[in-house]
């Protein structure tokens, strides 16, 4: 099978019982790209990425990571990938240093090597100041650091990050949206999920909508937008939902509005947005996250075991 694309799955199908968690799933994420993975309540999100992170076999259809199928070949996923789960996997009880030594003793570094990661991370991520420090006691954004420091010590090609910013503080969000940046530019694939629009926008090269199990859509966030169009007229009376009309520019959105009857209503021109295309696609706006993922996830440590 010639395979394309970093990440490459085709017709990837999950069932649980009677449920499509993934329904014919088709997708290709190129090397060094960031992919944010938007969907509603029980879209297929987590799924997918257990199925991508070899923590669930498909039903049918194929799926690999860096040419390496995810069912045959799992032992060679494994190593190319690292994962953040938006629960962390951290053992709190434990200092930040611990949980490395503890992250790098599984995926059997030797001394030597297991010393200058450690070193050369905590310096990479700037976490110094908290590296003896019990992980039970760190702020929200430095936990997300530390897991992000304890999935990075086997230097994976490929990091899959689920939620990382949900519950942190702008700032925080901010320093970290700098950290993937930074991962990103020196080398590192992102697949990213998120119910942040902005964090998509921000961040991603690329972006799928998926729904239903289905990949509806896929593209630049601009160019998503640009299809739908890339200024929004909301308008809303006392009586009636707010409406969305979508125009190529503001000059078609100012000649819509100047048409519209004078009845009492408010009336709003604005740039569209990721927010927009997700609710076009979908009729639903970004939700918590997938049923699926309170099923009994296996730790990241457990995963390589």
């Amino acid at each position: 099978m010639a395979l394309t694309g970093f990440i490459y799955t085709e017709n990837l199908t999950k069932h649980y019982g009677g449920i499509k968690a993934i329904n014919n799933l088709n997708l290709k994420v190129d090397s060094r790209e960031i992919f944010g993975f938007l969907g509603p309540n029980g879209a297929g999100k987590t799924t997918t990425i257990r199925v991508l992170t070899t923590r669930t076999l498909p039903t049918s259809g194929f799926a690999s990571i860096n040419g390496f199928d995810v069912v045959k070949e799992r032992n060679k996923v494994k190593r190319t990938i690292g994962i953040v789960q938006q629960h962390l996997s951290l053992d709190l009880n434990l200092t930040v240093r611990e949980n490395m030594e503890f992250h790098a003793r599984i995926h059997r570094l030797d001394s030597s090597t297991r010393k200058k990661r450690i070193n050369d991370l905590l310096e990479y991520v700037e976490l110094w100041d908290y590296v003896d420090k019990m992980v039970d006691t760190l702020s929200g954004g430095m936990k997300k650091k530390a897991a992000i420091v304890c999935s990075l010590l086997h230097e994976p090609k490929l990091l899959f990050l689920d939620e990382p910013t949900v519950g942190l503080d702008a700032q925080a969000r901010r320093h970290m949206w700098a950290l993937m940046r930074r991962l990103n530019k020196d080398g590192t694939t992102i697949f990213l999920t998120t119910h942040y629009i902005e964090e998509a926008e921000a961040l991603c090269n690329r972006v799928g909508i998926i729904y239903h199990g289905r990949l509806i859509t896929v593209g630049k966030p601009l160019e998503l937008r640009n299809n739908l169009g890339s200024v929004v007229v909301e308008t809303s009376t006392a009586d009636k939902e707010t409406q969305y009309h979508f125009f190529a520019d503001r000059e078609a959105a100012t000649k819509y509005v100047k048409r519209l009857p004078p009845e009492p209503q408010t009336v709003i021109i604005r740039d569209s947005n990721l927010e927009d295309v997700f609710i076009e696609h979908t009729g639903e706006k970004v939700g918590t996250p997938d049923p699926v993922a309170s099923e009994d996830i296996a730790s990241d440590a457990a995963l390589f075991l």
